[in-house]
């Protein structure tokens, strides 16, 4: 029970310490769309955590970078865009819809219906089994059983 409340805090730890004091920025404002926009965007690094969770350098660098373009006046927007025509749309926790990403948004989808669609083909067939009449020798097979049963 310990060794889980110790992994846990530490755990915890790594996740707090990640934003560093110097990557604040002064204007609350300002700070708060900075880590609204690190909310989106993928570390490459860890590349399940967003840079505004990740203690690798380059989240640390891309803070920077997205702290910098907020400075200069840039929109959320454009600080997006700044950050994705660097290392492409992978770098967005969500993807945008379009045709070099419709196999992320629509696969899962299209496996779930095919997936839906022989399951239900499985069991029409299952139930779907003709019945072949017993011939002449079978059916007396059966009732000698039956009467030898009594």
């Amino acid at each position: 029970m310990k060794r889980a409340v110790l992994a846990l805090l530490l755990l915890v730890a790594t996740q707090a310490q990640a934003l560093e004091p110097s990557e604040r920025l002064a204007d609350p404002a300002l700070e708060a769309r900075a880590r609204d926009i690190s909310r989106e965007l993928r570390c490459l690094v860890c590349q399940n955590q967003s840079i505004d969770d990740s203690n690798a350098d380059l989240a640390r660098d891309l803070r920077r970078v997205v702290r910098e373009r907020l400075s200069a006046g840039d929109s959320d927007q454009a600080a997006i865009g700044y950050v994705t025509a660097r290392y492409g749309d992978f770098v967005l926790l969500t993807p945008p819809f379009k045709a070099a990403t419709w196999a992320l948004w629509l696969g899962p989808p299209a496996v779930l219906i095919a997936g839906f669609i022989a399951w239900l083909m499985f069991l029409r067939r299952r139930g779907a089994a003709p019945e072949t009449p017993l011939s002449d020798e079978e059916r007396r097979r059966v009732a000698s059983l039956l009467d030898q049963s009594k």
